[in-house]
């Protein structure tokens, strides 16, 4: 079994460190992580990742014996990186909380490793940054909405898409347009492996995404070691949530990000393998009702 954590919340800050530490996670001890946010704009949450919730992520993670926190990551399409980077803030939130922080738009040649995953959907495979390929941990942070663009839904698997490069080779361009999109964004993933991933879902978009979309107040954070299973939960609090007809059509394990990465051993293969744990009364009961559409075919 695998568990994810889901703590029924308003407050993002509270949310993560809850949902943390009913995991208990002890693989980041004593190691230098690499912190993998949803930096697409600066525009407001389900849109980027929070600042409460990198605040509250960059402490836990150090709380929990990180020796370094490295936040990297590019922007885009729209602003550049470093553009989005200071409207949001994160260049005087480093200093505060004593991370540092990578611009992969500005990463240099060597800075890239190319990946070809195995019988993949790319032509010839994907550029990867080096500093997630050497990582001694990584951990990723991502927002629960949906994808309008072909995606369906853009969640843990979806956040890696913003570790392929947009200058060179026109990667957006093949995968936007590709009949398997879906599964090459999961195939993206074979290239890394995080220690702990949180949602937040405290704002969701329903439909619509990643940038515009029917806002909810989904009033959730998530919390796993597994994309699959938090993905897959994910999906589950978008159809409570109600959602489109992509989305809420068929068994959950049989979306097509979901399908893929499972195959590929990214994760759980099964909604009977995912453990979703709480801690309160308010949490148990959304729970329940993300356990129905969970299992449900």
């Amino acid at each position: 079994m695998t568990k994810v954590a889901l703590v029924r919340t308003k407050d993002r800050s509270e949310g993560v460190k809850r949902s943390v530490n009913l995991l208990d996670v002890k693989s980041i001890d004593g190691k230098k992580v690499v912190l993998k946010p949803n930096f697409n704009s600066a525009d407001p949450a389900p849109r980027s990742t929070h600042n409460d919730t990198l605040r509250s992520l960059v402490l836990t993670i150090q709380q929990m014996g990180a020796t370094r926190v490295t936040l990297a990551e590019r922007s885009g399409p729209g602003d550049s990186t470093r553009t989005v980077m200071e409207k949001k803030g994160i260049f005087d939130l480093a200093r505060e909380l004593g991370f540092d922080v990578v611009n992969l738009e500005e990463a240099g040649e060597d800075d890239w490793s190319k990946v070809v995953p195995q019988d993949s959907h790319w032509s010839d495979g994907f550029l990867f940054p080096r500093i997630y390929l050497e990582a001694e941990s990584i951990v990723q942070t991502c927002c629960l909405k949906t994808h309008a663009f072909g995606g369906h839904f853009t969640l843990s698997l979806k956040n890696a898409v913003g570790l392929v490069p947009l200058a060179g080779y026109p990667y957006m361009k093949e995968l936007h347009s590709s009949p398997h999109q879906r599964k090459m964004i999961a195939e993206i993933n074979t290239a890394y492996s995080p220690d702990l991933v949180v949602m937040d879902g405290v704002e969701a978009f329903v439909d619509g995404g990643p940038a515009r979309g029917t806002r909810v107040n989904a009033d959730v954070v998530l919390s796993s070691t597994d994309r699959v299973a938090i993905d897959a939960v994910g999906v589950a609090l978008l159809r409570v949530l109600g959602t489109t007809p992509e989305v809420s059509r068929g068994a959950i394990f049989e979306q097509e990000q979901i399908a893929r990465a499972a195959e590929l051993g990214l994760g759980v293969s099964s909604a009977e393998k995912i453990e979703i744990v709480t801690g309160d009364a308010d949490s148990e009961a959304l729970a329940r009702q993300v356990r129905e559409r969970l299992s449900a075919g």
